[in-house]
């Protein structure tokens, strides 16, 4: 019979109230136009009934609890942030279990550089272009595409590489992308929740 793990972080060993789960937003803090400040964010998760809301960067990555596991908590957040600042951002909750499978997934995880490697996370399958991620790749650099992640290896950055500023269409699913390094150290945040 499985019981409710207990976590010092709770207040010295009280019992969890749910499992961790994940948001990523996307296009956050990129530009002048799309500010928002993790402390605001931390604030809304709270408000919208979230506890031990942590976030990650500035980019919009943030690990916490919702007691309630509501399955529509992407369009929640979104309508909550929609509603306090001038943009809405797409948005993908995952939780833990999924974080690691994608992670565990990736075909580049022996990279050295982390921020070399690119996870775009998938908002739904689909019927992905593989030819057109193929024609977009530069010579030295490799995709990876799974039900749930696109996995991109950009040896010179993603900055001009034509295969990370196309992949989003050739995939024809919204995604979100996070480097290597973000998205273990978010699973890491996640996995301190559960100890």
């Amino acid at each position: 019979m499985c019981s409710m793990p207990t976590c010092g972080a709770t207040g010295g060993g009280g019992r969890m109230s749910a499992e961790p789960r994940i948001l990523f937003l996307r296009g956050v803090n990129v530009g002048t136009s799309r500010k928002l400040p993790m402390a605001d964010l931390r604030a809304l998760l709270a408000g919208l009934g979230l506890t031990g809301v942590t976030t990650h960067i500035q980019s919009g990555n943030a690990v916490f609890r919702d007691p309630q596991r509501r399955a529509d908590l992407a369009g929640r957040v979104l309508d909550a942030i929609g509603a306090a600042f001038p943009f809405r951002p797409e948005a993908l909750v995952l939780d833990l279990p999924a974080l690691e499978g994608v992670l565990a997934a990736n075909p580049y995880a022996t990279i050295e550089d982390p921020s070399r490697v690119q996870i775009g996370f998938l908002a739904a399958g689909g019927a992905a272009d593989t030819e057109r991620l193929a024609a977009l790749a530069a010579p030295g650099e490799g995709w990876h595409l799974t039900e749930a992640a696109l996995y991109l290896h950009l040896p010179w950055g993603s900055g001009r590489s034509k295969l990370a500023a196309g992949a989003e269409k050739a995939v024809r699913t919204p995604m979100t992308m996070r480097n290597r390094r973000v998205a273990e150290a978010v699973a890491a945040l996640a996995r301190e929740m559960t100890c």
